[in-house]
Formats: structure tokens, sequence, C-alpha cells
């Protein structure tokens, strides 16, 4: 994981993750049914990708359901796969004429076939998009990430294509259900709760952690913002000292300055921006 820690960070988040919590308690706030909670959650999401996207953010992962969240009672798990479904399909044109890619993360072996199967079109039909990847967590849990990522490298060296002492960090990482996208910057956490619940463990190790005392569904644009601009404050020094932050800070200045910008490749060389 090392190789993906940056030496100093943009003042906007690449990547923002939501833990989206409290439906339920605003329901019961407003006298409503526990679902009422859940759909007017999400109208927030609608708001939430809206302002993500005119603000240049690539990636927005959502906490949808984890996968101790059939725990719940079962009237309610029944009322969140309707209206997941329901969500799927009145969202996903709307997803895709705004050049938004949608992924699903999770194990999907417990929903049931028809909502397997609507998450399988979805992610298709947006598969070509370019703009912001939306990243749907449903049945995730970040141990269950974590072990995932660890079976399929014991099945390689079961298998004899790779050596026990090959595995690393970034091998393991590399399995993990986010491998392709990067790191969050920002993780968000609504209704006053300040823990991660099993959410992308590995993935948070270095983000930046903002808790809301609003419940999800009053968590909007305004907000989605105000969290974004408190992140530009932060300072995120990445094991650094605060001078080798302003060296590194004062490197990048002047090679702007002079035109001479060496940005981060995929391969994580430098490209000269003359070179693109």
């Amino acid at each position: 994981m090392s190789s993906d820690i940056p030496y100093c960070a943009d003042n906007k988040p690449r990547h923002i993750a939501i833990i989206m919590d409290g439906n339920n308690r605003w329901a019961k706030q407003k006298r409503l049914l526990g679902v009422s909670g859940h759909k007017a959650g999400v109208e927030a999401v609608r708001a939430v990708v809206k302002t993500c996207r005119e603000q240049g953010i690539e990636v927005l992962t959502l906490f949808a359901f984890s996968s101790e969240n059939w725990r719940r009672p079962a009237d309610e798990v029944s009322a969140l796969m309707r209206l997941f479904l329901l969500a799927l399909q009145r969202e996903i044109n709307k997803l895709d004429k705004n050049n938004i890619c949608l992924k699903i993360i999770g194990d999907r072996s417990k929903f049931s076939p028809l909502l397997q199967d609507y998450m399988e079109k979805a992610e298709r039909q947006t598969a070509s998009n370019t703009g912001m990847s939306l990243v749907i967590a449903a049945n995730y849990g970040g141990q269950w990430d974590i072990t995932q990522a660890a079976q399929k490298l014991a099945l390689k060296v079961a298998q004899g294509s790779m050596a026990a002492e090959e595995i690393t960090e970034q091998t393991l990482q590399d399995e993990l259900c986010m491998a392709s996208y990067p790191m969050p910057d920002l993780m968000i956490r609504t209704a006053g709760e300040k823990r991660i619940s099993n959410f992308m463990l590995w993935q948070l190790a270095y983000s930046e952690f903002y808790f809301s005392e609003l419940y999800w569904p009053d968590f909007r644009e305004d907000q989605i913002i105000e969290a974004i601009e408190e992140y530009a404050n932060r300072e995120r020094r990445f094991g650094q000292t605060n001078e080798q932050l302003s060296g590194e800070k004062s490197n990048a200045l002047s090679a702007e300055d002079s035109g001479n910008v060496n940005w981060p490749s995929e391969s994580g060389k430098g490209v000269e921006v003359d070179d693109v």
C-alpha cells in the first residue's frame, strides 16, 4: 500500500467514501415508518452524486448495505432490497446520461437473482462512461474484502503460480474490490457516529475523517461542499514532517512555474506534461 501514498495531497479529494447513517433515526424523529427514512436517503444520494460530479470528484463510494445489515428485522431488509432494485431501475439511465460509471462491490451471492441481474445490467450499461465513478458497497465488509483477497493469493500459491514470499502489501491490495481506484482521501459519516463499522478497513488507512451530526437524509449539497472545503484546509503528512511537506509543495510550485510539471502516471513513473 505504501506505493499508493502520495508525498503531498491535492486540496480537493479525488475519492470520497461515505457511510450513509441515520435513515431510521430520521424517520423516527418525524414519526414515520423506517422505510420512509431510506426513501428520503435516496434523495440525499441524488443530491450528493450530482454535487460531487459538479465538484470534479473522480470517485464517490457509498456504503449502502453492510454484511452486518442482514441482522436487521426481516421486513426492513426486504424493504431495502426492493428499494435497491427500484433505485437501479430508475436511476441507471440518469447515471448513464451524465457519463457516470457505476460499480457495485461486495458479496452478491445473498441477493436475489433478479437483483443480481439488474446489478450486472447497470454496470454493463455504464461501463464505458468516463466521468465520475460511483461505487456502491452492497453486502460489503472490510474484513470480508481482505479475506477474499487473501484467499485469491492462497489459491495462486497452491497452484504454483506464486510463491508465498512474493505476497506483499501491494499484491494483496491488487486483489481487493477497490484495486482499480485511488485510495479514499476523505471518509464521511453522518448521524454523529464516530466509527468506520467494518467499511474499507484497508483503504481508509490514510484517509481524512469527517463526521456530521446530521442524519443522512438531511445531508445534501451544502453539507458535502462544506466537507470538501474542510478537507482542503487539512494538512496530510503521510508520515512526513511539516518541513518535508513544505519542500515538496515548493518544488511542485517551482516546476509548475517553469512549465515542466512531473505528473504521476499509472505505472508510477513520471510523465512530462510536454510528452502527453
